[in-house]
């Protein structure tokens, strides 16, 4: 390419400076415009393409100072829509901006901390988004200012998580802390949108509930991070710290899980999500952190942005890469090339500007290929992007079948383990099994057979009995017959003795015969032959002596034999009776033995059935104390509602009050039945458990209905009836606490709860709602003729104005007839006023009845809801009766015969009855139906006609009375004293005279309610609320009553901005 040469420096000097002036001065004309049409006031999303070209602006000065210059110019604090998207493109901002963005915008945290503070203390409902949305924002700046490895985005690896969490245990734990408060921050922005937000499809198809909506994808894609983040340090840190101490982590956890997968699944179902991002779907259970291995069933979230169709908009160049002039600048460097050198010489033109033009038109051919090749590059890097985020979403989705396989493996061998277990468990049962039968056979046999030997035993025990009788009376019988051989042998050694004896004797005696004998042979020698003889015969009787000693020691040995024969017998018969005996010892031993470990076996099978016994009645009472403990949980969450500011808003009919009452009364009475089963039978309380469950939640049931009931009734039995609720919520309550222990089990008094739910249906059916004396089906009629003669009276009340206007032009004249005039002229205004409101009233009605009674006639409509049509006949009713009452007292005081106090209460009371009758009429229309509107503009219209009734009263009071001035002249002091004391005394008396008709106008105010309560309608008699007597600072729709009853307003607060009085109206 050629080159210019010699190109004068004047010229280089000034083209680069205005170019790049241009360039600036286009670029922040680029981001105002782009600001503005992305901030501003209209209740719709924020357009992609003006966010994005923010985006790209913030890279293309590497920061946000164009964003805030302009930003902080904006009128945040008159607009809460404006705040409201201001947020969200600061959102978007912070997440795609680059990086130096955060530095930025903490520089003006105070600025977005004021913002939300402003519209948090205002009751408006954008106002109330934008606080929540800026806690976010000032939330995620810390995070991210304090953590820089987190980039807004919040997308980073698992690696840079690692080497952010660090290896030091508290800076993990104070890490998950930050994410869970992160955490907090996006849900709680998700609730506050949803809360206000109906959950149907036509209102995410709305453009004001698409400007809600439309935050949330940034919500989104920064929940699925965070939540990925917080189960990966929840892992690391139960794999370092015990699991009691990280049971706050693992509770706060589950909250955050249910909420996000409940937040995840009504996105999900809305239109508005599934045509901007995919929304992944969390597991049915939270991530079980006590199980390590439980990590690898953790399936990362992954949010996808579908690719968007390119909008029909002319491509800009944010990003000036160029150095040279932009295509419309060739005529001003054409004049400062002149106005440096001058014109050209004539027309021919040198070698210079030949290159000169030839390198323009380069240069602009260059310039267009470029913005061609930038066009293309863009292109071709959106298809690129699309295919990346197409080619993750394949990776992820491999991933997560690549994870979902894997804990199917796991699953799967964990399964085969257990059948494999149960296998062996089965077998090793399956031969216990046999082996305890054989056992049980074996130890059946043995049983038999010890049984058999038993008795054997016994009839052996007792044959020896009767053989040791027997033997101890052959012993005996022995001894006797020892005994008695005894004695024989004594009387044979006696006899022996005495024979020993008698031989001795008669040896003595032949001993002394012998020595006689040999005295005489010496004495007588001659008588030989005679003493031989003798001496033969002498020896003759000693053979026959020895022969028979010789028998009688023979005889002596036989008896000796038979006593060693007889005590040979004896001795064996004592040997028999010995082993008899040891025999029957040890037999008695071994029956003994057998005995003793039956009855210990008997006894351990009898403390085993004890233990099973016991552990099956503490199994028992574990059951029944953990449903009471569950039943005091539910009890206590009901007793809790009734504190709830949240709880305000919800009402209930006394009829289902009633129904819930006698339903748990029904439920006392079969909680007394189980309590007498279960003492009856302590091992099964499955009767009193099931008793106990459902008396739990119908009481639970019948609390929480009582105190909505309690929002749409009286004062008086509101608050007896909040009383009786608590009430039973502590008698159910000390109940409970009398089922979890086991000496007051046996006392328990189900009675306890019977007085509070008895009082509680005393008191549903004093609020029931009385009956009219027309019937259902006459209810349309009667809605039509209260209508026409409400539109009656008020056409008669017109021509008695009229009537009256007319005779005061007659009879009175000067200030008197000025006044008059001006009054009946306000009175008559009102009048049409309430005459085209009640006009217009009719007409929404009848659209009311066409959009909603369907295939239904009328009459069925207004059947089927009795209590908004008989709140819209007491409505008319009342505009009627306040009509009538208006027009009396405007006679009155034309007549001067009444008191002009009485026209202000008049006009106070008819602009609350048509504020009665605007609001009956609202409950069921339609919030965008254009008599709706019509409506609301009569009403405010009458309010304002109301006001100048009661200015122009006032004002006229003034001119009428006459002021008397006071003369002090002649009065002394004491005398001015003296008045002083009197006039004293008189405020005194007056003072006590209106606190006196102050109460007087409480008690008719309390008895017009009752009466009211007693004689109204069913919708009225439900409805009935004193406003005089508020039990709570938070605001809610009072009740219907047949006649408005409205508390007079000072005059300074009847103006033109008052909207609709404040009437009584119950939600049909």
């Amino acid at each position: 390419m050629n080159s210019i040469k010699n190109v004068p420096a004047r010229v280089l000097s000034r083209r680069p400076g205005h170019s790049l002036e241009a360039e600036r001065e286009q670029f922040d004309k680029t981001q105002a415009i782009s600001i503005s049409k992305a901030i501003n006031t209209q209740e719709a999303p924020v357009k992609e393409k003006h966010a994005r070209r923010i985006i790209l602006g913030t890279h293309h000065e590497k920061g946000a100072f164009t964003f805030w210059s302009y930003a902080i110019g904006l009128p945040l604090p008159s607009s809460s829509i404006l705040s409201w998207k201001f947020c969200h493109v600061l959102h978007k901002v912070l997440r795609d901006g680059h990086p130096n963005v955060l530095h930025d915008c903490q520089r003006y945290r105070s600025n977005i901390r004021e913002i939300g503070d402003l519209w948090g203390h205002l009751h408006d409902r954008y106002g109330q988004l934008v606080n929540v949305y800026t806690k976010l924002l000032l939330t995620k700046i810390s995070f991210h200012l304090k953590h820089p490895q987190f980039p807004a985005g919040l997308e980073v690896t698992d690696e840079v998580l690692e080497k952010a969490a660090g290896t030091d245990v508290n800076n993990i734990f104070q890490l998950t802390v930050e994410m869970f408060d992160y955490m907090d921050c996006e849900l709680k922005l998700s609730e506050s949108v949803f809360r206000q937000l109906n959950t149907a499809i036509a209102v995410s198809q709305m453009s004001s509930g698409q400007c809600r909506l439309a935050p949330l994808i940034q919500v989104i894609q920064d929940c699925s991070h965070l939540y990925h983040y917080t189960v990966k340090l929840l892992f690391k840190l139960h794999s370092c710290l015990p699991a009691d101490t990280l049971q706050g982590h693992r509770d706060r956890f589950h909250e955050q899980f249910h909420s996000l997968r409940n937040f995840f699944r009504r996105a999900s179902d809305m239109l508005y999500f599934k045509r901007l991002i995919q929304i992944p779907r969390l597991p049915e259970g939270p991530p079980n952190f006590l199980r390590a291995s439980a990590l690898a069933e953790h399936i990362k979230p992954v949010v996808v942005i579908p690719e968007e169709a390119p909008e029909d908009e002319e491509p800009e160049n944010l990003i000036e890469i160029s150095t040279g002039p932009p295509a419309g600048e060739p005529v001003v460097v054409a004049d400062l090339f002149d106005q440096t050198f001058g014109p050209p010489n004539g027309s021919v033109k040198d070698d210079r500007d030949l290159q000169i033009e030839s390198l323009k038109r380069e240069v602009e051919m260059l310039r267009s290929e470029l913005e061609k090749i930038k066009l293309e590059a863009q292109r071709y890097i959106s298809q690129l992007k699309s295919q990346v985020n197409a080619l993750e979403g394949e990776l992820e989705e491999q991933r997560k079948q690549k994870q979902k396989a894997l804990v199917d493996n796991e699953q799967l061998r964990h399964e085969l383990a257990q059948l494999r277990a149960a296998q062996l468990e089965g077998e090793r049962s399956q031969g216990l099994r046999e082996e305890a039968e054989r056992k049980a056979s074996a130890t059946e046999a043995r049983y038999n057979k010890l049984k058999e030997k038993h008795s054997e035993l016994v009839h052996v025990h007792a044959e020896l009995l009767r053989k040791n009788a027997d033997t101890a009376k052959q012993l005996t019988v022995t001894q006797q017959s020892q005994e008695e051989v005894a004695r024989v042998k004594e009387q044979l050694a006696f006899q022996v003795e005495q024979v020993k004896r008698e031989s001795e004797l008669k040896l003595e005696e032949q001993s002394d015969q012998l020595e006689k004998l040999k005295r005489e042979l010496e004495a007588k020698a001659g008588e030989l032959a005679r003493a031989q003889e003798a001496l033969s015969h002498t020896e003759q009787s000693k053979s026959e002596l020895s022969s028979r000693l010789d028998m009688l020691s023979a005889e002596k040995d036989a008896l000796s034999g038979a006593v060693r024969q007889r005590e040979a017998d004896l001795l064996a018969a004592q040997s028999l009776v010995r082993e008899t005996e040891a025999a029957l010892s040890r037999e008695q031993q071994r029956s003994s033995q057998e005995q003793s470990e039956l009855q210990g076996r008997l006894a351990e099978r009898e403390s085993q059935e004890q233990g099973l016994r016991q552990r099956l009645l503490d199994e028992q009472f574990a059951v029944l104390r953990g449903a009471a403990a569950e039943a005091a949980g539910i009890l206590q969450d009901a007793v809790s509602k009734l504190d709830d500011p949240l709880h305000l808003r919800c009402t209930s009919s006394p009829d289902y009050l009633v129904s819930r009452a006698q339903e748990a009364l029904d439920a006392v009475s079969a909680l007394e039945e189980g309590h007498a089963q279960y003492l009856t039978t302590l091992a099964d309380a499955s009767m009193l458990v099931a008793a106990l469950t459902r008396f739990s939640h119908l009481a639970a049931d019948t609390i929480v209905n009582g105190g909505a009931t309690s929002h749409l009734a009286p004062t008086n039995p509101a608050d007896r009836l909040i009383d009786t609720c608590r009430e039973c919520g502590a008698r159910a309550l000390e109940l409970m606490g009398q089922l979890q222990d086991r000496q007051a089990l046996r006392h328990m008094q189900a009675s306890l709860v019977r007085t509070p739910l008895q009082g509680i249906l005393q008191l549903g059916q004093e609020l029931k709602p009385k009956s009219l004396d027309v019937r259902q089906e006459e209810l349309g009629a009667m809605v039509d003729k209260e209508m026409a003669a409400t539109s009656a009276a008020i056409e008669d009340a017109v021509r008695r104005i009229e009537d009256m206007m007319n005779q005061a032009r007659h009879a009175s004249s000067g200030v008197k007839l000025e006044v008059n005039e001006r009054i009946l002229n306000s009175c008559t205004d009102l009048m049409k006023a309430i005459r085209l409101l009640v006009t217009t009233s009719t007409s929404l009605q009848k659209e009311i009845v066409e959009s909603g009674r369907g295939a239904a006639t009328q009459q069925e409509f207004y059947a089927k809801n009795s209590r908004w049509t008989e709140g819209l006949i007491s409505a008319s009713k009342a505009v009627g009766w306040g009509a009538t009452q208006l027009v009396e007292a405007a006679d009155k005081v034309v007549l001067h015969t009444g008191k002009y106090e009485e026209l202000i209460v008049c006009s106070h009371e008819i602009a609350a009855s048509t504020a009665q009758l605007v609001a009956a009429s609202k409950v069921k229309a339609n919030k965008h139906s254009p008599h709706l509107s019509r409506l609301q503009e009569c009403s405010r219209t009458v309010n304002e006609r109301a006001a100048s009734v009661v200015a122009s009263t006032k004002s006229g009071q003034e001119q009428i009375e006459d002021r008397d001035t006071m003369d002090f002249s002649g009065l002394s002091l004491i005398k001015l004293k003296k008045q002083e004391m009197e006039t004293q005394v008189r405020v005194l008396e007056l003072e006590k005279t209106l606190e006196a008709e102050r109460m007087r106008l409480g008690e008719l105010r309390k008895q017009h309610y009752v009466l009211a309560g007693a004689s109204g309608s069913p919708g009225e008699a439900a409805a009935i609320r004193p406003s005089t007597a508020p039990r709570s600072v938070t605001t809610k729709k009072p009740p219907l009553a047949q006649k408005p009853s409205v508390a007079p307003r000072q005059d300074h607060q009847l103006d033109k901005k008052d909207g609709i009085y404040a009437a009584q109206l119950v939600n049909y």
